[in-house]
């Protein structure tokens, strides 16, 4: 079963994507809930002139990413954590943490947009991915540091 993609679906594709999924996954979840429309001859045809009038504006948009992408490649975060004396963090660091210490430096990304691969529980120096756009990512490097 193919399906055009309404929005961005983790494991699956970005808006305005082709994709091919199960028919009870398409069906069942992802028609039902407004996350994608089933890709008819006709639907296939609006979809490419669609492609055709927004490729500018997707163009523009990358370009303001590698923009910011470009700024935040220096930017080092400190995050204070409440730590034992043997440098092991009470709960630990998550993507909301790195969130506001990006707000902080004056870089509004949303928190979903910030990906750490292993759970930080300990003091020390970490990189976090930041996806800006599609094509876009940028590694922050952080450090937390007991309170």
């Amino acid at each position: 079963m193919e399906i055009i993609l309404k929005e961005d679906v983790t494991n699956l594709g970005h808006k305005d994507d082709l994709v091919k999924v199960k028919p009870g996954y398409g069906r069942n979840y992802l028609i039902p809930q407004g996350f994608a429309i089933l890709a008819t001859s006709s639907a296939r045809k609006v979809h490419a002139e669609n492609q055709k009038q927004r490729a500018h504006k997707l163009e523009k948009m990358r370009l303001e990413a590698v923009a910011v992408a470009e700024k935040l490649e220096g930017v080092k975060l400190t995050i204070g954590a409440k730590a034992s004396s043997t440098g092991k963090i009470f709960g630990s660091v998550n993507n909301i943490q790195i969130a506001e210490a990006l707000e902080k430096e004056g870089f509004s990304i949303e928190r979903k947009n910030i990906v750490i691969k292993d759970a930080v529980k300990e003091v020390g120096s970490y990189t976090a991915t930041v996806k800006l756009h599609r094509e876009v990512k940028v590694n922050i490097d952080f450090e937390v540091v007991a309170e």
